[in-house]
């Protein structure tokens, strides 16, 4: 149990309660062109930044716990750095020092999944995100596993390849696959068998997150497990085909089997083989890693569920140790700001839309699914539509926005944290149009929630997870547009480098701090902030708090 934190001598809070507002994937933009958050009409926003404090946040790299200041944020770390108050080392950082150290081999997973495969004489198979995003996965890390696959003279390997082209272009899939298939072929000798066995979008099959669309699950299942769908001789002719008969980006690409006679598939995964999903992210890697393990499995038919060893390249759930098998640790993130709040007996609610409800609960709990105190936390799901988020792109913000404002007005809550998505889900689909209306409902429901928390005298804290909506085109290092071959500006669905606003709102000011915010520092910073808005003082090795208090 944690201690109580002091309360703030110089700070006593308000009437009302503290609202931490997450527009996810609403960043500063570096360029005007492409920058759907500019260019969409946002005048509640605009108010509140002519008018409050505010300033700008790091959102992305080291300020995140990734390995580099190349690499984007996204909603899984952002949220774990804005709940935690601090920066951990996250999956990326962790997985990749892991595996260019080759404390992975080592490892007694490692070992387990390599002595089935020998014992058996069977298939080790790979399952993830097929790009090197560095969000979910890194294809660098399942190269050096294959290779290391070789050298313990595992002779037959099959990989099931989940298309990105949302962090990374969008139709970007052969530029990894091709030169992929090149590094295989060069394994193939002697007597090796390393191939590429079913694939698909991985926003069609496999990585459903929350329980949105099990249905994703069992497409995949049946893809990669039972190599049952589409055949086709090889990837590329896959990939080549489905986007000419689909019209669809990478991330959207219906699934395919690969076979060498047009009837049987080259990998699909039977009893006594080894499966590793090297996906490093927790939320779209629990459903499938369910499907491999769970007994009592009763989302899809999974028809005869092979018995098999199976393995993720992290756990997902620290709660609830999915999956059984894993072989890098995960990040151990404590104190978080909920904990220190429950110590303190702060009644707390945390809200979002299924596509999101997790960030602001097991993700802003520090990977932790259950609550800390029943009594003091109420988490709400307002159930996401099952539709291309382009198609509507005001997703189930009015409905947060209605639930919040209602918990505001009824004084039982002294902390409400809630993400509105449409900034990030509307802006992975490369659609311009819909992510400026989607930004016009985000801007409905801020100005929604400034009202309300203006009539019951609390401060609303604006912020987000990381950018995306504000960076739709790609950029040339000199700043242009990246034009494809018609002269049309290339589309970008992936999360931007940008910062993040964050904007104070606090009606009942009686300049406690100083009208502005402290410059240069991280999303992290945002857990002091809030800490210190409710009257009590951060604890001592949290990131600084954006307040400069008079």
């Amino acid at each position: 149990m944690l201690d109580t934190l002091k309360k703030n001598p110089k700070f006593a809070g308000r009437r009302g309660p503290v609202v931490l507002l997450i527009m996810d994937g609403v960043g500063l933009g570096k360029y005007p062109d492409g920058d759907a958050v500019k260019a969409a009409y946002t005048p509640e926003l605009d108010k509140l930044l002519k008018s409050c404090p505010n300033t700008s946040l790091k959102a992305h790299g080291t300020a995140v716990g990734m390995p580099s200041d190349d690499d984007m944020g996204n909603s899984e770390v952002g949220h774990n750095a804005i709940g935690c108050g601090r920066v951990f080392a996250q999956g990326a950082k962790l997985v990749d020092d892991a595996v260019t150290g080759k404390a992975v081999f080592a490892g007694e997973t490692w070992k387990k999944l390599i002595a089935n495969v020998m014992e058996h004489n069977s298939t080790l198979h790979f399952i993830g995100l097929f790009s090197d995003g560095n969000v979910h996965s890194n294809i660098a890390h399942l190269r050096a596993m294959i290779e290391e696959a070789k050298s313990r003279n595992v002779k037959k390997v099959r990989i099931h390849i989940l298309l990105d082209g949302r962090d990374v272009p969008e139709t970007s899939a052969l530029e990894y696959v091709e030169p992929f298939e090149a590094f295989l072929a060069a394994q193939n000798c002697g007597g090796f068998d390393y191939r590429i066995a079913s694939g698909g979008g991985r926003m069609v099959i496999t990585m459903d997150r929350y329980g949105a669309n099990w249905d994703m699950v069992r497409k995949g299942w049946e893809t990669h497990v039972q190599g049952k769908g589409r055949y086709f001789k090889n990837a590329v002719e896959a990939i080549t085909e489905l986007r000419i008969s689909s019209k669809a980006i990478d991330q959207d690409l219906p699934p395919f089997v690969i076979s060498d006679d047009g009837v049987n598939p080259v990998g699909p995964i039977v009893d006594h083989d080894s499966v590793i999903f090297y996906n490093f992210r927790g939320d779209r890697a629990q459903e499938i890693t369910n499907a491999f393990e769970d007994d009592n499995f009763e989302h899809f038919d999974r028809g005869c569920r092979p018995d098999v060893v199976y393995a993720g390249m992290m756990e997902y759930d620290g709660d609830l140790h999915v999956p059984k098998l894993f072989l890098v640790e995960p990040p151990a993130i404590d104190r978080t700001v909920g904990e220190f709040l429950c110590a303190n007996g702060i009644k707390q609610l945390a809200i979002s839309e299924t596509q999101k409800f997790g960030h602001v609960t097991y993700f802003y709990n520090g990977n932790r699914a259950g609550k800390f105190n029943q009594d003091l936390e109420e988490y709400i799901e307002i159930k996401s539509d099952i539709v291309p988020f382009e198609q509507r792109p005001w997703m189930k913000s009015a409905e947060i926005t209605d639930t919040v404002c209602t918990a505001i007005e009824s004084g039982k809550y002294r902390f409400i944290r809630l993400n509105l998505p449409n900034g990030d889900m509307v802006g992975h689909t490369g659609n311009f149009a819909a992510v400026i209306t989607a930004m016009g409902a985000v801007d409905l429901s801020v100005g929604r929630i400034a009202e309300a928390v203006r009539d019951a005298g609390g401060v609303l804290v604006i912020s987000a997870d990381h950018g995306n909506a504000d960076d739709m085109f790609e950029h040339s290092k000199d700043g242009s547009i990246k034009l494809d071959k018609n002269g049309v500006a290339t589309r970008k669905t992936s999360h931007s480098l940008n910062p993040v606003p964050c904007i104070v709102f606090d009606p009942e000011s009686k300049g406690e701090y100083k009208n502005e915010l402290r410059p240069g520092l991280g999303i992290s910073s945002l857990g002091a902030t809030c800490i210190e808005l409710l009257g009590l003082e951060p604890p001592e090795d949290y990131d600084p708090s954006l307040l400069i208090m008079q």
